[in-house]
């Protein structure tokens, strides 16, 4: 990269369905979570190519009691983040209850508990419009097939300006199976500019598809559409749903993802203008740029959203979220440096998949070693700790205590088919129940696991290969945990984490 240019991608994990909004000088970008919580990630920018991640919008996930356990592919889809009446407002789907909203005055909060505008099986990617011509206020959503039945079309509402309700029975306003070749519409941002509605969408798929542009005089349609990004000649598959913002000077610019496999939706900045016809252009022409000129905004310095953690007076750093809605005592508070993680009982200890108490962040994206020294406090046999690589499959390497009261690093796996996990290295004894943990990510999400117990680094078993979720990049993670039965079990503590480029 030379001055004045960036890379794509400028967000390189698993940042899935940006939407991004301008207040002022600064930009926000909001992404799907889906069942980990905190969810709705935060991310500020000055020059939209370097991001950081300020905060949470979403403590946890509701109703409740539907995220007790892990439910990777559900909860938060697709997000929608706007301005108005000088409150910021995200909208999402929950394929499985509806249409929720939450809303606060600044981007770190307070930010309301989740409203439930419209409930219904299959209600994803909503967008809200206030449209300031008319006083008026309207949202378009798309459609989830395996809970709906129903794809590939766009339905829009007349909304309460206050954002509470929807205040019609809804109108497809676009409906994909009329448009030839056309399929799997979804993730719709909804626009007002020059006079006409606007909606960018992408359809065909989130790793073959391209991204589409509808355009109406009126919110109902009739709509026209056009093709503005797709593949063509690049390397840049299936370029996805994303958001439009403005610049204080005038400029447009266009976020929007890129399906990575294990890493999940990357984040890629394509340059856009208007056409002397009217209609929007984006990338190169139509094709996603890999290099281009940086937006003409204050210089800012190099950042990205944090990654390593000292874990300073016990607590961890916003980048990290748990597998379902947490309990009280899973992390505990204390004076020192270092994350204590209570040895948590579970009759699934043998699935880190089913497992509540994983502490995760996103995988980077490009080839990186992670590496974290744990100590295991428990004296339980059985209890265990450990760094994961988290997926449809996963693997993990740690620390088990035994029945003769030594700790022991083991490193074990499970392929997307099996019920529980088995063993991918030979038991090692940890003379002090003390560990570096190494986990080498190479070219293709192939990881190779180490451990140094004094003595060097080693590696352990065969090297592994991450695999996503369906719709979710996988993920690091941290954890302790113990057999099934009663009482306190005692703690692992998790000390220097650190991510850094192989």
């Amino acid at each position: 990269m030379t001055a004045g240019t960036y890379t794509n991608p400028v967000l390189d994990a698993d940042w899935s369905d940006p939407d991004v909004v301008r207040v002022g000088d600064d930009f926000y970008l909001t992404a799907s979570s889906f069942g980990r919580a905190p969810g709705l990630p935060l991310l500020h920018s000055r020059d939209l190519v370097n991001w950081t991640l300020v905060g949470h919008a979403l403590e946890r996930l509701e109703p409740a009691g539907e995220f007790t356990g892990p439910r990777h592919d559900c909860g938060v889809w697709a997000p929608s983040l706007r301005h108005h009446d000088d409150r910021f407002w995200i909208f999402w789907g929950d394929p499985d209850q509806g249409i929720f909203q939450v809303n606060a005055p600044e981007i770190r909060g307070p930010w309301t508990r989740p409203h439930l505008v419209k409930a219904g099986k299959g209600l994803i990617d909503p967008c809200p419009l206030w449209d300031d011509d008319t006083g008026e206020a309207y949202l378009v959503h798309a459609w989830a097939k395996s809970r709906s039945g129903v794809k590939n079309r766009l339905t829009g509402h007349r909304m309460h300006p206050d954002g509470t309700e929807l205040l019609d029975d809804g109108k497809v306003i676009v409906d994909g199976d009329r448009i030839p070749g056309w399929f799997t519409l979804e993730g719709p941002k909804l626009y007002k500019h020059d006079g006409w509605f606007w909606i960018l969408a992408p359809a065909g798929g989130v790793e073959t598809g391209w991204q589409g542009a509808f355009r109406s005089r009126g919110f109902f349609g009739p709509y026209e559409e056009r093709i503005v990004l797709e593949q063509r000649d690049t390397d840049v598959n299936g370029p996805h749903q994303g958001g439009w913002v403005r610049t204080p000077s005038g400029e447009d610019w266009f976020l929007h993802f890129q399906q990575r496999g294990a890493y999940g939706r990357v984040v890629h900045l394509q340059p856009m203008r208007w056409g002397t016809d009217g209609w929007p252009v984006l990338g190169a022409d139509g094709a996603p740029v890999a290099v281009h000129r940086r937006p003409g905004l204050p210089p800012q310095p190099p950042a990205a959203p944090a990654t390593d953690d000292d874990f300073p007076g016990g607590r961890f750093g916003r980048q990290w979220s748990w597998t379902a809605n947490p309990h009280a005592g899973w992390a505990t508070q204390h004076s020192g440096d270092g994350l204590k993680l209570a040895c948590v009982r579970s009759a699934e200890a043998h699935d880190l998949r089913r497992i509540s108490s994983v502490l995760t962040q996103r995988l980077p994206g490009t080839p990186s070693a992670v590496e974290v020294e744990l100590r295991l406090d428990s004296r339980e046999p059985g209890a265990r700790a450990g760094l994961t690589v988290l997926g449809d499959a996963f693997g993990w390497i740690g620390l088990q205590r035994g029945t003769d009261g030594a700790a022991h690093v083991v490193h074990r796996f499970a392929e997307a088919v099996a019920e529980r996990e088995r063993d991918a290295g030979h038991a090692t004894f940890a003379p002090e129940g003390r560990v570096r943990l190494r986990i080498e990510i190479g070219a293709g999400a192939r990881c190779r696991f180490l451990y140094d117990v004094g003595d060097g680094p080693r590696a352990s078993g065969p090297v592994f290969a991450a695999t996503p979720w369906r719709w979710v990049g996988a993920l690091l993670g941290l954890f302790a945990l113990a057999p099934a039965g009663q009482g306190h079990a005692g703690a692992a503590t998790f000390t220097q984490f650190r991510i850094s480029a192989l």
